[in-house]
Formats: C-alpha cells, structure tokens, sequence
C-alpha cells in the first residue's frame, strides 16, 4: 500500500489543531509557533501531492478507499484531480500567511471579553478548518464529502463570532450583538443549504445504491445507471442550492459582507479564499459529474444568476464606506465571474473558473491582509477615516494598490488570465451574456481606484500622519503573494497544465465540445 498522502496533507493540521488547543494558557507564543510551523508542513505535503501527481495520467490519484459504514456503503474515499490539487495548493499556500497575518488578533485584551479571545483556540481553528477544507477537495466519496462540508461550519462560526474585528466602530456591546449576527446568519444560512443538500444525497443513494463518484459516474457513462429526468433535476437542485449558498451567488449571498465585515482580516481571507471555494469546486466536480443533463437545463438560470452576482456585487462596491464590506462585494462579484465560466460549458470557460479560483484565493488574500494592516493602524474600518497614507506609509499603500490592481484585473497579474478565459469561453457560446459580463470589469475599476484614491491619496489626514509602514513580520506575509500574482500573471503555464486535462474530463462528463469558430469564407 502506497503512503496514503492526501490523509497526511488534511491529518497533518487536524492534529496540529488538537496539539495548538492544548497547549497551556501561558504559552501563547509557542501556540503560535506551533500553528505556522504545522502549515508550514501542510503546504510541503501538498507540495508532494502536486509533484506526485501526473496530469495526464488517470482522473482521480493518489486514492485511497476504506470501509467506513458498510452497511450504507459509504466509504473513506479520496483521489485528487487537476483541480483538486490546484485547490488543496491554494489553501496549504494561504494558511501559513493568514496565521502570520493573525499573529496579534487573539492577543487577550485588558476587557471583560477578553475570556473569549484564547490566542490557542483561534489557531487551532485555523488549523482544523485547513483539514477539512483539503479533505473536501479530495473526497470522492459523495457522504464523506457533505460530511465535510457541513463540519466546517463549526470552526468558521466560533472564528466569526468569538474573535471578531477590533477595529469595530461602535462600543464593546454593539460589537458582540454585530459579530453574534453575522456567526449566526452564516451558520444559518448554510445550515438551510446543508440540510437541503443532506435530502439530495439521500435521493442519490436511492437512486444511484451508493455514494462512490467514480462508481457512479462510470455506472451512468456505461448506461448501467440511469435517472428519471425530473428526479436529476431535483437532485441537481438540492446540491446546487448548497453550493450556491457557499460559493455565494447572488440571491443566496447575503451572509458574506456581514461575515467578512466583522471577522479579522485573516478570518475574512479564510472564509472568501479558501471556505467559499469549496462551493464552486462542487459544482464542477459533483453538480456537472453527476447531473449533467440537469446543469445543461439550468444553465439559461444559472448563467443569469452569475450576471446578477457580478453586476450587483460591483455596484454595492462601489457605493461601499467600508472597506471589508467593499472586498465582500467585490468577491461577490468574482464569483459570479467562476459560476459564468463553469456552465458557459466551454474548455476555456470552465480553465477560466478553475483559475480563477486560485487567483482569486490570491488577489483577495493580498489587498485584505494589507486592509487590515492598514485597519489595525488606524483603528478604523471607514474609507473616509483615511487619506494620505501613501505620503507616510509609501510600502503599505504600493502593496495595497497592487493587490487591488490585481482584484480588477490588471493584465500581467494572475487574475487577468482567468477573468480572459471566462469571457472567451463565454462569448463563445453565449456572446449576450459575454457582454454583460464585461461591465462587471468596468465597475471593478471603479470601485478599486477610488477606494485607492480616498485613502492613499491627497492631503494627508491628522490621525494617520504618524502611521507607520509595514513591518518585517507584514511584509513577509505580503511580498510572497504579490510575487505569486506576477509570476502567475506572466507565466500561468504551470497551473494550466495541471488544471486543463481535469477540465476535459469535466467536459467529456456533461458531453460537450467547444463551439467551432464562425469564419467567413475567403471569396
């Protein structure tokens, strides 16, 4: 038997989460080094999966499978693809820098809640979510998977609720009550997804006798295993609709900018970069693997909903005072920009989203984690409480304008070649919604200039004259991933060869091939 490596990459953190947790009240600074040096392991692991893996070999590797409920035939079943192992990098690369970025925020305060801020347990949930987010992006095991996928909700909602934003406006209580709302409002609103989602899977196994991807998908492509039209359809609908809600789309999205406004910087990166990435993984993977019939009869109101989350989200961006709540929506807006290029049902539409799901993780990690540096300086999260910084922090706001020239876009920085992949994969088939999709890149330019503009610009403001730029512990938590946009940005190659061989199966899965490009013939 092979070493099972995927069950190190998500065993790895699971127990540095126990061990972190453990570790005596006095001792925060060890709790901390712990926590870096266990993701530190995690991403040379994942580094392993990477090199281990052959993208042109078979579908799923590095598999395991072990009885787990026979009875039900639910097993622990895992085997990586292209984009699961693009996925599980993204989130071993990030979660070293979101624990460096955090390096502070669980410090007790000299307050009455300080109880509720044990630097221990805020590391150790860090660390239990990277488990179960890396484990999610390897099950192939349709139960294991919403196992998963449910679990994860536990961690986020004390991460939320229990060591929210500093830089909170109002007083200590009203900033309890607002961080209490918004752990509750996610948990909720994923819970009603979860549950949805939980009587789909039952319906599949009725339907399909077990919960092994593989199986079934081989069962359906050989004609062994059919389904009634109107039961994939509801089934596709019960899974959609969780997914939907992680990743969010636009009505389901409502949770994000509270949960991202009162969390800590680090927090806000984990839940949009790394937690909502499971929602859009699992439409390729599980909606277009299993239900193809029904994601090609939901795709005229998916890609309508994909339209809405990116024009509405840029909008609300662009009116937004506050600067976690303007990532939100942004965010919201980049992921309406991943679900268009995943039911475009086009090669480069469905790279595009896979792409852009890693430079997205990317882009959003480095203007969030240098908003919260600059918030924690301040003490602030208001636009208008800013201006001027560049003059007295010139490192801080060059970093702060390259990650938000990476959220719009900016050719030769990464998220530019996935944004291009979505819009050509969508004009191809659908030129209408192509169209649409590219005033979403006019109001990102927007919304991320004048939020430049109003705090790094013009006179510099009395409460920030003595700012100071960022230090050795912040620059190393940056510099690593704009390096990682610009060299993604001019030299994708390495991704693409990984990801785009996962594609074609997901293509082969829903039987579609790219349009044909209409050429005049020459007279």
């Amino acid at each position: 038997m092979s070493f099972p490596l995927l069950t190190a990459t998500a065993a790895l953190p699971a127990l540095g989460a126990i061990a972190t947790a453990a570790v005596p009240a006095a001792r925060r600074t060890a709790a901390k080094w712990l926590a870096l040096l266990v993701s530190i392991g995690t991403l040379g692991l994942a580094a392993a999966v990477a090199i281990r893996f052959e993208p042109g070999g078979e579908r799923y590797q590095l598999t395991e499978s072990h009885a787990w409920i026979a009875d039900f035939g639910v097993r622990y079943e895992l085997g990586a693809d292209g984009i699961g192992v693009a996925l599980i990098g993204l989130t071993a690369l990030l979660i070293p820098f979101i624990i460096l970025a955090g390096w502070h925020d669980a410090d007790p305060l000299e307050t009455k809640s300080s109880r509720w801020r044990p630097t221990q347990g805020f590391f150790a949930l860090i660390l239990m979510v990277e488990a179960m987010v890396v484990l999610s992006f390897a099950a192939t095991d349709v139960f294991l998977f919403y196992i998963l996928f449910e679990a994860m909700l536990i961690p986020m909602y004390f991460l939320i609720g229990g060591f929210g934003d500093r830089a909170h406006a109002g007083s200590d209580e009203n900033a309890a009550t607002q961080r209490s709302y918004a752990a509750v409002k996610f948990l909720l609103y994923n819970l009603v997804g979860g549950l949805i989602m939980l009587a789909a899977v039952i319906g599949l196994y009725v339907v399909a006798g077990g919960f092994s991807l593989p199986e079934i998908a081989e069962a359906r492509a050989s004609g062994e295993l059919t389904m009634a039209t109107n039961t994939e359809r509801l089934l596709f609908l019960g899974f959609f609709f969780a997914f939907a809600v992680k990743a969010p789309l636009w009505p389901l999205h409502t949770w994000l900018p509270n949960a991202m406004g009162e969390s800590t910087a680090p927090v806000a990166v984990l839940i949009t970069a790394v937690v909502d990435k499971v929602g859009t993984f699992a439409m390729l993977r599980f909606c277009l693997g299993l239900f193809p019939e029904a994601s090609e009869w939901a795709t005229p109101v998916v890609l309508t909903l994909a339209l809405v989350s990116i024009v509405y989200g840029a909008l609300l961006a662009v009116g937004q005072r506050d600067i976690k709540r303007l990532v939100a929506y942004a965010s919201i807006s980049h992921f309406g920009f991943i679900i268009l290029g995943i039911f475009a049902m086009t090669s480069q539409g469905q790279s595009g989203a896979t792409l852009y799901m890693v430079n997205h993780g990317l882009s959003t990690a480095a203007l969030m984690l240098v908003a919260g540096f600059l918030i924690s300086r301040r003490g602030s999260r208001l636009i208008a409480d800013y201006g001027g910084v560049q003059k007295v922090a010139p490192v801080l706001a060059g970093t702060f304008l390259v990650g938000g020239l990476a959220t719009l876009s900016l050719p030769g920085l990464a998220p530019f070649v996935s944004e291009f992949l979505v819009l050509v994969g969508t004009f191809a088939r659908y030129p209408v919604a192509g169209i649409i999709a590219t005033f979403g890149i006019v109001l990102a330019a927007l919304y991320t200039l004048v939020l430049y503009q109003r705090t790094m610009t013009g006179p510099v403001k009395p409460e920030v004259s003595a700012m100071p730029d960022l230090r050795v512990r912040e620059l190393a938590v940056v510099a690593p991933l704009i390096a990682a946009l610009i060299f993604l940005g001019v030299y994708p190659k390495p991704l693409t060869d990984v990801v785009n061989p996962a594609v074609e199966h997901t293509m082969s899965d829903v039987q579609k091939t790219d349009p044909e490009p209409e050429v005049e013939a020459a007279k």
